[in-house]
């Protein structure tokens, strides 16, 4: 089994469990999103403003590593021609189940986003990207192939991790681990991992990140970081993610 399909299996297990990001979006919700009233998540808790979106009806949308029923909903109701990819088959099953609750389509799709990605050139004007790319260990062919299946002028909006998680033990109350964090290469992170049911984790570089999307040919236009949501490195501020808007020219 690779490391992907260790991961899909643990998600799938927290969903059962009740992961925060497996639990798709309630009926009202989408009912306020029919009133122009809604807001999305790429980080844990700073809404993406809705001026990085522009005009989302009629524009064909990619929810890449996106499943679980939580922000396609939402465009898919403002109008947008939705595709969403995930590895995780409950995440998918929460898309369907959704689409079918409020009445609208979207493309599903299960693939592996590690993986050249299974559309067309210049197919889509935005992809959504939450956090997950520290569930891969090589991040940069996936902006390439971001850049290859989006229009000229189409937007990547990309949830990152900064790696400052992986440093911490458990309580967030000391250093324990030195990065890069990459369980493939350190059976001791590896252990880690199993023992607390991480799945597999990998730390990123803003070098490779933000980095790995100019490398592609994007350019960055705006930014913005965020924190845990709660622990001790939230208590005390500290920015764990960061949210980017990023153009293909």
């Amino acid at each position: 089994m690779n490391y992907q399909d260790i991961n899909a299996e643990t998600i799938d297990r927290w969903i059962d469990e009740g992961w925060e990001w497996g639990v798709p979006v309630a009926h009202e919700v989408c009912e306020d999103a029919r009133r122009g009233k809604w807001d999305v998540l790429l980080t844990p808790t700073k809404s993406v403003p809705h001026k990085w979106f522009g005009e989302l009806k009629g524009k064909k949308l990619l929810g890449l590593a996106s499943g679980g029923g939580q922000q396609i909903p939402i465009f898919s109701i403002l109008g947008a021609d939705c595709t969403v990819l995930d590895y995780s088959p409950k995440q998918l099953e929460a898309e369907k189940t959704v689409s079918e609750r409020e009445g609208y389509n979207v493309k599903i799709v299960r693939a592996d986003m590690t993986k050249p990605l299974p559309f067309s050139d210049g197919e889509f004007d935005i992809i959504f990207h939450p956090v997950s790319n520290c569930y891969v260990e090589e991040v940069k062919p996936i902006f390439r192939e971001c850049f290859r299946v989006l229009k000229s002028g189409g937007v990547l909006l990309s949830g990152l991790d900064n790696g400052v998680n992986f440093l911490v033990n458990g309580d967030e109350s000391r250093i324990v681990n030195t990065l890069p964090f990459n369980p493939l290469k350190n059976p001791e992170q590896m252990k880690s991992l199993s023992d607390d049911d991480c799945g597999v984790q990998f730390s990123h570089t803003l070098e490779e990140q933000i980095g790995g999307q100019l490398e592609a040919g994007f350019i960055l236009t705006d930014i913005y970081e965020d924190t845990n949501g709660y622990g001790y490195l939230h208590e005390h501020n500290i920015p764990c993610f960061l949210a980017t808007r990023a153009v293909k020219p």
